[in-house]
C-alpha cells in the first residue's frame, strides 16, 4: 500500500473551506447572532417579497460562530475520511483489476486507458505548440486543432491494437498449418465492387516462413496486411471479394478479436498505440483482456521479454521508450499469446542502423526458429531480403509474387548503378560558401539528461550536410535548438531558417490540403514581403557609392526552384513532390482532403512543401524519408538538391546511408557529442522509368511488369451469393443491455436525488444523514446507467478507446480550469462529443471525465456521483438535439444550448448540496416544514449569491466562446474518426484508409 500526500492535502483544503464558507453564509444571512459576547454589531436588513423571509446581517457573537464552525465540522471530517482513503488506494491498480473481468470492465478500461493517456497530452500539447512556432503561428486556441487530431490519432491507434489484442473477443481455435489462403481474392474500398488490389488467383503462406510485402509510397502494403488482421472489413469500412482464409477461418466475417489469440499485429508506429502505463502491463494486455491469472501473466511476460530482449525495459513507462525499444515491445505483446501467424507494419522505419539489424534478426527466428508465419511490410527491403522466404510486390493495383531472389538476397535491391555525388550534380549558387548559419557551444536539457553537450554548427551556402548517428544521439534536439533558439543561445543566420519536425503532422492547422497551401502562401508572402521592404530600407540608408551597394549579399537567395517565392505556389511544390501534374484531377483529389487523410509519405511531402514557403535561408529536415519509398525518397533529394542549388543551405537528420552518402559533408552526433564524420560507400541506387517512376533493373521488377497486364486490380464479375464481404458493424447480443426504461428510470431516480430538498419532508437536523444515503444510492445507480450504455458502445474497441482518450481531455481540462462547484471549459468538449457521437457516448464521456479527474486529484467525495450525473446529462442532451442543421446554425444552437446547460448545471449542483451548505438557522435554511415556495425563494436567492452570477455566467460565456471559435473544426475532426455504425450500409472512415495507404 503506497500513501499519495496530494489526496490528503487537497482534502484538508477542502474541508476548511467548506468551515470558513458555513461561517460566512452564518454572517450574510442573519445566523450568527446568540447569548454571548457581541464581536460585530452589524444591521439586520430584511429583503423585499418575495424574499421577505430572508434577513440578511445581524448582530454577530462568539457563540453565533463557534455554532457555526462546529455545525459544519461533521461534513468537513467526512471530506477528510475521503481524503484518506485517495491517498491510500493505488488507482491505477485499481483500474487495472477492474477491467479484467465484472460488470465494469469496461469503463475501468476506458479509465485505465484515459489515465494512460493523461501525461501524453502534456507532450501532445508541448509538441503542437514547438511545430506552430516552427510555422510562425501565434499560440491559443488555433493550436487545439492539431491537438485534437494527434489525441484522436492516438484514440484510433488505441483503438486498433485493443481491437488485435481481444477485446471482447471469443477466441477461437485456428489452423497452423496454411495461416494464409487466398482465392480470386480483391481487396477494396467504398460500396464495391470496384477497383482494388488484386491478389494472385491463388495464393498461400506457410508456417514458419518469412514473407517481405514491398511496394511504392501508397501502394497498399499496410491495407494488405490490414486486410489479413481484419482491420480493413471491421474498422476501416473496406471490402473483400473472393476468398481470404487466415488460420482457417474465413477473414471477412470473423471479427479481429475474435482471432486475437491466433494473429498477432504489429501496426506502424506502435507507440502510439500503447494502452498501458508501463512495459509490464502492455506486453500482457492481451492475456489481462482474457482473464488470465495475474501469476500466469507475469510469468508469460517475463518469458516473452527474455526472449525478445526487453527484460530490462519491464518496469519502465511505454512514454519514455526509443523507437527501437518501442517496436520490440510491440513484437513481444503481439507475441505474448504464441501466435500462428505475425504481421508487422514498417518495423524499421524509425531506426538507426543498429536497431534494424537487431528486429530483422529477431523476425527471423521467430519465423524460422519459432515456426511463426511472419509477414512484413516494409520499405527498406535490403534489411530484410536476406532472410526472406518469399516476396511479394504491389504495383499497379496488384499483388506479383517475385520470390526470395526477384529482389535480390545479397545484393542492393534497386539495381547496381551507382550515383555520383550529389553535390558534383548540383549547379553552385551565386554565393556558395558563404555561411549562412553559425552556432556556438549549444547545450541542450531535458530536465537532468544533457541532450546536446557544446555543439559547434556551421552551415553554409548551397551544401547538403547530413546529420546522422543512433536512436537518442540528440539530433533532433539540436535541430530544433538551431530553428528555435534559447535565449543566450549564440546562433548567427543569414534569414530565416525553416525547420520540418520529426512529427510533421502537428504542423497542419486547416481541414483541407488547398487550404494548407493557401495559409503558407500568404504566411509566406508577409514574410517575403517583409524581408523585402527591409532590404529596400537597408539600401536607401546605404551611399550610393558604398562598395557592394549592388553586389549580392548573404541572405538573399536568387528565387527560383524549389525555393521560389509565392509565385511557385506551395501546392504546385507539393505537386512536384508527388510527381503529379498540378492542374490534373489526381492531384485536385488530394487538394480536396484532409491533410492528415493522405498517406504518411505525402503527409511528408506536404509539411515539407509548407516550410519550403517563405524561401528559407537554411532548410532542416528531421528525417526526411520516414515512410517514403525508393521512388518517393528520389523526389524528397531531388527537391532538396534545387533548394540547395538556389543557394539555401540544408541539414538533415537522417538514418538513411544514401542520403549521407549523396550530401556534401556528414556530421555525426553520438549521446549528444557533435563531430565531424566521413561520408560512406555510395550505395545503389534505381533507375527511373520514362514515366518518373523509379524501377529497379532486377528480375523483380520485370516479373511485376509481366504480372500488371491490362486491367489488373480490377474485381472479376463476381456471383450473387459471392459479393464482396463487408463487416456491417457489432450484434448486440440478446438480454446483454438493460432495456430503454431501466435507463430512464435511473436518470429519474438520479434527478430525484438532485431535487430531494423541494420533495422531502426531512427537518434540518435530520439532513446530515442524507448525504452518505445520497451518496450510496448514486453509486448504485451510476453503475446501472454505465452498464446500460457499455453494453452497445464500450464494448466496441474504437469506442472504448475513443471514450479513454477525450476523458483524459476532459480530465486535463477540468483540472486545469478547476471551478468552485463545477466545470468550466469541459462543457466545450462534452457538448461536442455528445453531438458527434450521441447521447450515450455524451453520457458516458461526462462521467468518466468526472470520475477520473476526482480520483486523479484526490477530490472524490459524496458530491461526485452528482457531479457525474450532472455533466453526463449535459454530454447526453447535447446528442437528442435537432440532427439536420446548417453548420453555422448548428454552432448557433450549442450556444444556446451550452448557456441552458451551464446554468442548468449550476442550479442542479446547488440544489442538492444547499441545505448542508448553509445549515440551519439562517434566513435561506432548508426548512422542511416550509411551503415549497418558501424553500424555492430561499434556494434561488443562495444560488444567485453563490454560483449563478458569478461561476455559472463565467461557465456559460467560456462555453460559447469555446464553440464559436473551435466549434466547427473540433467537430468535424471528430466526426472524421467516428467509427463504424451498426447499419447495414457501410460508413467509410478516411482517415483510417489514407494510414493503411501509406
Amino acid at each position: 500500500m503506497t500513501f499519495r500526500p496530494g489526496p490528503l492535502r487537497a482534502a484538508a483544503i477542502l474541508a476548511a473551506g467548506f468551515v470558513v464558507a458555513r461561517v460566512v453564509y452564518r454572517i450574510l444571512f442573519h445566523g450568527a447572532g446568540g447569548d454571548g459576547f457581541v464581536l460585530l454589531d452589524l444591521p439586520a436588513v430584511r429583503l423585499p417579497s418575495p424574499f421577505a423571509h430572508v434577513v440578511l446581517l445581524g448582530p454577530v457573537t462568539v457563540d453565533g460562530l463557534w455554532d457555526a464552525a462546529a455545525s459544519a465540522l461533521p461534513i468537513a471530517l467526512a471530506i477528510l475520511a475521503f481524503g484518506v482513503v485517495n491517498a491510500l488506494v493505488d488507482l491505477h491498480r485499481v483500474f487495472a483489476r477492474a477491467s479484467r473481468r465484472g460488470p465494469l470492465r469496461g469503463v475501468a478500461r476506458a479509465l485505465a486507458i484515459a489515465a494512460a493517456t493523461l501525461p501524453s497530452l502534456a507532450d501532445g500539447a508541448r509538441a503542437v505548440r514547438f511545430a506552430q512556432r516552427l510555422r510562425g503561428e501565434r499560440g491559443g486556441a488555433r493550436m487545439l486543432l492539431p491537438l485534437l487530431e494527434r489525441t484522436l490519432e492516438r484514440a484510433g491507434a488505441v483503438a486498433a491494437a485493443l481491437e488485435l489484442r481481444g477485446f471482447a473477443g471469443r477466441g477461437l481455435d485456428g489452423d497452423c498449418l496454411v495461416p494464409v489462403a487466398a482465392e480470386d481474392a480483391v481487396i477494396g474500398f467504398g460500396d464495391g465492387p470496384g477497383r482494388g488490389i488484386r491478389l494472385p488467383p491463388s495464393f498461400a503462406l506457410g508456417a514458419g516462413t518469412l514473407t517481405l510485402v514491398a511496394g511504392p509510397t501508397g501502394s497498399g502494403k499496410s491495407t494488405l496486411l490490414r486486410s489479413i488482421s481484419g482491420l480493413h472489413t471491421h474498422t476501416d469500412g473496406g471490402w473483400v471479394a473472393g476468398s481470404l482464409r487466415v488460420v482457417g477461418h474465413d477473414r471477412a466475417p470473423v471479427a479481429p478479436r475474435d482471432l486475437a489469440q491466433r494473429v498477432g499485429v504489429v501496426l506502424q508506429h506502435p507507440r502510439d498505440a500503447f494502452a498501458a502505463e508501463r512495459v509490464r502491463d502492455e506486453i500482457g494486455l492481451s492475456l489481462e483482456l482474457r482473464g488470465v491469472a495475474a501469476v500466469l501473466v507475469s510469468a508469460r511476460v517475463a518469458e516473452v521479454a527474455d526472449r525478445v530482449g526487453v527484460s530490462a525495459l519491464l518496469d519502465r513507462p511505454t512514454r519514455g521508450l526509443s523507437a527501437g525499444e518501442a517496436t520490440l515491445v510491440a513484437i513481444a505483446a503481439a507475441i505474448v499469446e504464441r501466435p500462428i501467424l505475425l504481421l508487422v507494419d514498417e518495423p524499421l522505419a524509425d531506426l538507426d542502423a543498429d536497431a534494424r539489424v537487431r528486429i530483422a534478426g529477431l523476425l527471423d527466428a521467430l519465423a524460422h526458429e519459432a515456426g511463426m508465419c511472419v509477414v512484413v511490410a516494409e520499405h527498406r527491403v535490403e534489411a530484410l531480403a536476406g532472410i526472406a522466404d518469399e516476396v511479394l510486390r504491389i504495383e499497379d493495383d496488384a499483388v506479383a509474387v517475385v520470390g526470395p531472389t526477384g529482389l535480390g538476397r545479397t545484393t542492393d535491391l534497386r539495381g547496381a548503378r551507382h550515383a555520383p555525388r550529389a553535390h558534383g550534380m548540383r549547379p553552385e549558387p551565386a554565393d556558395v560558401g558563404a555561411v549562412v548559419l553559425h552556432a556556438r557551444d549549444i547545450t541542450v536539457r531535458h530536465r537532468d539528461t544533457v541532450a546536446v553537450a557544446g555543439a559547434d554548427v556551421e552551415l553554409r551556402a548551397g551544401e547538403i550536410v547530413a546529420l546522422v548517428g543512433p536512436n537518442g544521439a540528440g539530433k533532433s534536439s539540436l535541430l530544433a535548438a538551431l530553428a528555435l533558439p534559447a535565449r543566450g543561445a549564440e546562433i548567427e543566420a543569414a534569414g530565416r531558417v525553416a525547420l520540418v519536425p520529426d512529427a510533421s503532422d502537428d504542423l497542419f492547422v486547416s481541414d483541407t490540403v488547398a487550404a494548407e497551401c493557401r495559409r503558407a502562401d500568404r504566411r509566406a508572402a508577409r514574410v517575403l514581403g517583409s524581408r523585402a521592404r527591409r532590404d529596400r530600407s537597408e539600401e536607401i540608408g546605404r551611399p550610393e557609392d558604398a562598395p557592394g551597394r549592388d553586389a549580392p549579399r548573404v541572405g538573399r537567395a536568387p528565387q527560383f526552384g524549389a525555393a521560389a517565392g509565392p509565385a511557385a505556389a506551395t501546392a504546385e511544390r507539393f505537386a512536384g513532390f508527388l510527381g503529379l501534374d498540378p492542374d490534373g484531377p489526381a492531384f485536385a483529389a488530394r487538394l480536396a482532403r484532409h491533410p492528415r487523410d493522405l498517406s504518411a509519405g505525402e503527409r511528408r511531402c506536404l509539411a515539407l512543401a509548407i516550410q519550403l514557403a517563405g524561401a528559407p535561408r537554411v532548410l532542416m529536415v528531421d528525417e526526411p524519408t520516414r515512410g517514403l519509398d525508393p521512388a518517393a525518397r528520389e523526389l524528397v533529394w531531388t527537391a532538396l538538391a534545387s533548394l540547395a542549388a538556389s543557394g539555401t543551405a540544408v541539414l538533415v537528420a537522417t538514418h538513411e546511408p544514401a542520403f549521407a552518402t549523396r550530401a556534401d559533408r556528414a556530421l555525426s552526433m553520438r549521446a549528444g557529442v557533435l563531430a565531424a564524420a566521413s561520408l560512406p560507400a555510395p550505395p545503389a541506387v534505381p533507375t527511373a522509368s520514362p514515366a518518373g517512376r523509379l524501377q529497379d533493373d532486377s528480375p523483380a521488377s520485370r516479373i511485376a511488369a509481366r504480372n500488371s497486364a491490362p486491367g489488373v486490380g480490377t474485381p472479376p464479375n463476381i456471383p450473387a451469393n459471392g459479393a464482396p464481404h463487408r463487416h456491417t458493424g457489432s450484434r448486440r447480443r440478446p438480454g446483454s443491455r438493460l432495456p430503454l426504461a431501466a435507463l430512464a428510470a435511473a436518470n429519474l431516480v438520479a434527478l430525484g436525488a438532485f431535487c430531494w430538498p423541494l420533495v422531502a419532508t426531512a427537518v434540518p437536523a435530520q439532513a446530515y444523514a442524507a448525504v452518505p444515503i445520497a451518496a450510496l444510492a448514486l453509486i448504485p445507480l451510476a453503475a446501472l446507467v454505465v452498464v446500460a450504455t457499455l453494453d452497445g458502445s464500450v464494448r466496441s474497441a474504437h469506442m472504448l478507446a475513443l471514450l479513454g482518450t477525450l476523458a483524459a481531455i476532459g480530465a486535463a481540462v477540468r483540472i486545469a480550469g478547476t471551478g468552485v462547484g463545477g466545470v468550466e471549459a469541459v462543457f466545450i468538449l462534452l457538448i461536442l462529443a455528445g453531438r458527434a457521437y450521441g447521447a450515450r457516448f455524451g453520457m458516458l464521456l461526462g462521467m468518466a471525465t468526472i470520475a477520473l479527474s476526482t480520483l486523479i486529484t484526490g477530490t472524490f467525495g459524496p458530491w461526485t456521483p452528482f457531479q457525474m450525473f450532472a455533466c453526463a446529462w449535459v454530454g447526453a442532451v447535447a446528442g437528442l438535439l435537432p440532427r439536420r442543421m446548417p453548420r453555422t446554425g448548428e454552432i448557433a444552437m450549442l450556444c444556446v444550448y451550452g448557456v441552458v446547460a451551464s446554468y442548468a448545471f449550476g442550479l442542479l449542483m446547488n440544489l442538492w448540496f444547499w441545505p448542508f451548505a448553509v445549515g440551519y438557522g439562517t434566513g435561506i435554511s432548508y426548512n422542511g416544514g416550509a411551503p415549497l415556495e418558501v424553500n424555492l425563494s430561499s434556494f434561488l436567492l443562495y444560488s444567485l449569491v453563490t454560483s449563478t452570477l458569478s461561476w455559472d455566467t463565467l461557465r456559460a460565456i467560456t462555453t460559447v466562446i469555446g464553440l464559436v471559435v473551435v466549434g466547427r473544426p473540433i467537430l468535424a475532426a471528430l466526426r472524421r474518426t467516428k467509427p463504424l455504425a451498426s447499419r447495414a450500409q457501410p460508413v467509410p472512415a478516411p482517415r483510417e484508409r489514407a494510414a493503411a495507404l501509406s
